[in-house]
């Protein structure tokens, strides 16, 4: 195929709800621009987007996929994005690699939460959008109220540009605003036939082109004293003047689809040809690390590539894809990995068509490719010409997940395999997390949402053939205590030969930041230690005499160590003790570290359990965004899930709750959540501190650990 410069390459990503049409506009752009010459339905899976096994069993997007169209010489990459909120990180992913965003918005249903996250995370990431109002042959599509649903949630930016004459069932025609002419569609899509536009269209007209060409004026200073002057602006002005508005983000131009049926995918693919700023033209995008500026886009410079995804599909293996930002790649090419100097030789390079792949000779600046058996090259991998060896590309950012849960193999011998399995599958999706909590015991999945979960199980299912179980993750509780105690501990054991012979005297307080020392017993000597898993243990010698040898103190003190790992009250971690040793006895001959760290353990167990122990409980700090009308609901609920509610705060039509919350209570809140709004609440949570337990929830705690402890016994 043919190479194109950058100023002649466009880069798009569909976005939207999951229902809304993508991948059959990504088809129908391919079809109208010669790419194939059948287009496929999701129906019979066969469309060149949804092609993967997984795709095609549930009907549905899951993974992004990189199409192209081609029209008045030039080249449109497309990237169809999975709608679903789950998979917000293929979202970010393809905004970091285009230009623009084309919003599609189902004609019947109009603003989803689809349609939410992607202006909300293409308004933190600075990327141009374009709305398509899609689906207009449908018998409830309702193309005026959609429009005022846009402005109402977005802002007098959306601009229309298009609109339908005869939405609904039979839909055929629509006016173009720029062209000033009436599209005209014969049966079964296809080439528009350009008519005038009739009289009884001529006022709403009339009034929307006055919008139109005041929002295009505002893209230049000379246009808009050329409109202040004459009132209007001719076609080309119009056009430049969207052009820059689009790129600046102070238009979003609503067109008029129906992908299905092929109506106005035509006028769609040359509008984009247009309209869209191509990567030198635009005015954000990917920026280097060490001055966080911006890339030009320069084919006369050297190579800079930039890795936004990866994949690992079957009989092809590892793919990596690229956004070319400097210079140009030919096959064959050498290219230096920025984060480990490792080189790495491009064997092959793809434009890609879905599941359709062609090879080039090389690519320019601006083009996105992807390319296969690359070594050690990871998503957000900079890759450049020797020359450029250091220039690092900033990392795209993605989404912390959201929804926590345990897995573990069914077959425990497949445990390796499983963990095998975790680490393949993360390094392609960003969004998905896995560790090995140490304190639980448990290996835990931290995802977007439960579907983002379910899509896990079905690779472990059926790709990496791993049976696996699902579970609530443990809580990480603390146990503290809230007064002061002591306690002694005889250890004395006789079983012929040396003995063991140890006395310890502890005295126990609860640790506050800032306490002073206390002067009950004269302390020697003080140890304080952070401990790993939050707190601190202070540990004075307290001992006068020579009751106990100092050699033996750091054996009480591993002891006593051991236990705060264990807590005696739920098995769970201690924090924020203070032990005072203060006395004890040794035998000359039969004492020695062990029996010393079993006297100093059992001594502070049974001084904890007279100090008013306590069992803590980690408290988030909750952020809940929920549309205003479905406020009810939501705070309903988060009483039920002993929440506090800090504040509340308005962005746009959305309320904020801010609310600390027990981790203990939030397991499956994005699901609970999604149901009570319908898809349009989102949350995030970040640890705040570790507070106490109500009194109930203690003795329930109690109870549950006795119940296990009685099992394991």
């Amino acid at each position: 195929m043919k190479i194109y410069s950058t100023s002649q390459i466009k880069n798009i990503a569909l976005v939207g709800g999951s229902k809304s049409g993508k991948t059959l506009l990504a088809e129908a752009m391919s079809f109208n621009s010669g790419i194939i010459t059948r287009r496929g339905t999701i129906e019979d899976s066969n469309t060149l987007s949804d092609y993967r096994e997984i795709e095609i069993d549930r009907k549905s997007s899951v993974v992004s996929s990189l199409l192209y169209a081609e029209c008045n010489d030039k080249k449109i990459n497309i990237i169809d994005v999975p709608g679903f909120p789950d998979f917000q990180g293929e979202l970010i992913s393809a905004f970091s690699a285009v230009e623009a965003a084309v919003v599609i918005v189902n004609a019947q249903i109009g603003v989803e939460v689809g349609t939410e996250i992607a202006f909300r995370n293409a308004e933190r990431m600075n990327v141009p959008l374009i709305m398509a109002i899609n689906q207009l042959d449908h018998e409830k599509a309702n193309f005026d109220e959609q429009v005022k649903a846009l402005k109402d949630n977005f802002g007098e930016k959306i601009t229309v540009i298009q609109y339908p004459v005869n939405a609904g069932v039979g839909f055929d025609s629509f006016v173009d605003l720029i062209m000033q002419k009436m599209y005209k569609y014969p049966k079964g899509g296809g080439k528009a036939q350009i008519v005038d536009i009739p009289d009884s269209e001529k006022d709403k007209v009339e009034e929307l082109r006055l919008k139109l060409v005041e929002n295009a004026a505002s893209g230049a200073d000379d246009l808009m004293e050329k409109y202040f002057d004459s009132g209007d602006l001719t076609i080309e002005e119009v056009r430049r003047g969207l052009r820059l508005g689009i790129a600046a983000r102070t238009v979003f131009p609503i067109l008029s689809i129906s992908a299905k049926e092929n109506i106005g995918v035509d006028r769609m693919i040359e509008f984009f040809t247009n309209n869209v700023p191509s990567p030198n033209e635009a005015l954000y995008g990917l920026t280097y690390k060490a001055n966080n500026e911006k890339a030009q886009y320069d084919e006369k410079k050297d190579p800079v590539l930039f890795v936004f995804k990866t994949a690992n599909e079957s009989h092809i293996g590892e793919i990596t894809y690229i956004k070319v930002l400097e210079g140009e790649i030919a096959t064959g090419a050498d290219v230096i990995n920025s984060a480990n100097a490792s080189k790495e030789r491009i064997s092959q390079i793809c434009v890609n068509s879905g599941k359709n792949r062609v090879t080039v000779d090389k690519a320019v600046a601006g083009d996105i490719i992807s390319t296969i058996k690359l070594k050690d090259v990871k998503l957000n991998s900079t890759l450049t010409a020797v020359k450029n060896q250091g220039v690092v590309v900033n990392p795209i950012v993605f989404p912390e997940p959201i929804y926590s849960i345990a897995i573990k193999a069914v077959n425990s011998a497949e445990d390796e395999k499983l963990g095998a399995a975790l680490n393949d599958y993360t390094a392609h999706d960003p969004s998905l997390h896995y560790e090995i909590a140490k304190e639980a015991k448990q290996t835990i999945v931290k995802g977007m949402g439960e579907l983002h979960i379910n899509i896990l199980k079905w690779y472990l299912d059926n790709v990496y053939k791993v049976q696996v179980e699902f579970f609530a993750p443990k809580i990480p509780y603390r146990e503290t205590i809230t007064k002061s105690a002591e306690a002694s501990y005889r250890h004395k054991k006789q079983s012929g030969g040396a003995g063991q012979f140890a006395e310890v005297y502890l005295y126990i307080q609860p640790y506050t930041e800032g306490m002073a020392k206390q002067t009950k017993y004269p302390i020697r000597g003080t140890e304080t230690i952070e401990l790993p898993w939050g707190g601190k243990l202070i540990f004075n010698n307290c001992i006068v005499g020579g009751a106990i040898d100092a050699r033996f103190m750091p054996a009480i003190l591993k002891g006593i160590m051991e236990k705060m790992e264990e807590g005696p009250l739920t098995g769970s971690y201690a924090r924020d003790i203070v032990v005072n040793v203060y006395d004890g006895k040794m035998h000359p001959v039969d004492s020695n570290e062990m029996a010393f760290k079993l006297a100093g353990r059992n001594a502070f167990k049974e001084a904890f359990k007279s100090a008013g122990p306590k069992i803590l409980e980690p408290i988030y700090d909750l952020t809940v965004s929920v549309p205003a009308d479905l406020m009810g609901g939501v705070m309903t609920d988060l009483q039920g899930r002993r929440a506090i509610v800090m504040g509340m705060d308005t962005e746009g039509n959305y309320q904020v709750i801010k609310a600390k919350a027990p981790l203990a209570q939030m397991h499956r809140y994005s699901t609970s959540l999604s149901s009570l709004t319908s898809g349009r609440g989102m949350f995030s949570m970040k640890y705040a501190e570790y507070q106490a337990v109500p009194t109930d929830v203690q003795g329930d705690l109690l109870k549950a650990y006795e119940e296990t402890t009685k099992d394991e016994d």
